[in-house]
């Protein structure tokens, strides 16, 4: 390895590709500990839920300094683009945050995102000089749609928001990937180290995740393990695997035996 291999996102640099959220933890403290055995240098914070504003109840940033890690605010729970624009201009307010993670969901069945307002949104985010990472449909038009829009990051999910089902479709990630021109980050659906690698191996450029390791039954022992399986699966894709072959090959050539 000759140079830190790192990735940008609306010019801001980071070297880890994993990205860990902040919900479902038993508390702030065990949240911290995940955080620091990821590596991550970014994560989510649910802006209606976690309590970063009130300083009378115990706060996130007490345990997570937005100094050393960049917080990025989501939208989790909002269903339309109001809604949605509503939050992040109050996180802005509140934090001054501009790098923001906009999700709007169609249903709270799926949480699968509905992507008409995902779209409004972004639009109307990014005339804001927000710098919106988006959540979306894994599909390559929706993504290249977005992107038009103002997304500085598009965010497909692997399968839906914690089922930990693994990516499901990896035909459309790999595409998604393809015709980007701005990072593209698996979001929801992991489930295990395996599936992160699965994520870098298809050339993301990084992994979202927050069940897979607050629902875990050691949660530190996962993030360590997220850890590892994003930094192999990202060394394994920079490699370049070998072709896929119908038939056996045999390691040591046949011809010259005795």
């Amino acid at each position: 390895m000759d140079k830190i291999d790192s990735w940008t996102v609306a010019g801001r640099t980071f070297t880890s590709r994993l990205i860990v959220g902040t919900g479902k933890y038993k508390d702030f403290e065990q949240n911290a500990a995940a955080v620091a055995a990821s590596g991550a240098e970014i994560v989510t914070v649910a802006v209606r839920r976690v309590n970063v504003s009130d300083p009378n109840a115990p706060m996130l940033t007490d345990y997570i300094d937005p100094k050393k890690i960049t917080y990025l605010p989501n939208t989790a729970g909002c269903f339309n683009a109001d809604d949605a624009i509503r939050t992040l201009r109050l996180a802005r307010e509140a934090g001054g945050w501009d790098l923001v993670k906009l999700e709007v969901l169609g249903e709270a069945k799926t949480l699968y995102p509905n992507m008409r307002e995902t779209l409004e949104a972004t639009e109307v985010l990014a005339k804001e000089g927000f710098l919106p990472m988006v959540y979306c449909v894994d599909d390559p038009i929706a993504a290249k749609q977005l992107e038009d829009a103002g997304a500085v990051a598009v965010m497909p999910l692997g399968a839906p928001i914690g089922s930990g089902l693994g990516i499901q479709n990896r035909v459309t990630i790999r595409l998604i990937v393809e015709g980007a021109s701005v990072p593209v980050l698996v979001d929801a659906g992991v489930g295990t180290a395996s599936d992160a690698a699965v994520a870098m191996e298809l050339g993301c450029d990084g992994v979202l995740m927050n069940t897979a390791i607050a629902e875990a039954k050691d949660p530190i022992r996962m993030a360590r393990a997220m850890k590892l399986a994003v930094e192999a699966g990202r060394d394994s894709y920079l490699a370049g695997r070998m072709g896929v072959r119908r038939y056996a090959d045999p390691s040591s050539p046949l011809a010259g035996l005795i």
